[in-house]
């Protein structure tokens, strides 16, 4: 079964004992989280798909764990001007797993 579920502003596609990560969510890790806003569920023989969600579905996940993203390297540069900037920028993000799809 897979589900199209919306976390924090961002649409993800998730099937059952899948890993996903999401942006930071405040929740302990070990810590069960309900997902009730689901757009879409793709089962065996049928496909449901809400006006705003689907009503009564909900995704139930684990949360794994807390990290923060690769470093991304924002240089900006002004010609003969010798003005030369380099930043730098970590995003948090936040591991669940997919426990079940219920519908």
């Amino acid at each position: 079964m897979l589900a199209v579920v919306e976390i924090a502003g961002k649409q993800f596609k998730v099937s059952e004992n899948m890993k996903v990560a999401v942006p930071k969510l405040e929740a302990k890790v070990g810590e069960k989280i309900r997902i009730e806003k689901v757009l879409l569920i793709d089962g065996e023989n049928s496909k449901t798909v809400g006006n705003s969600s689907v009503k009564g579905a909900v995704v139930e996940a684990t949360v794994v764990g807390h990290d923060r993203e690769d470093k991304i390297l924002v240089f900006r540069k002004k010609r003969k001007k010798n003005f030369k900037v380099t930043k730098g920028h970590r995003q948090n993000f936040t591991t669940i797993h997919i426990d079940s799809i219920q519908q």
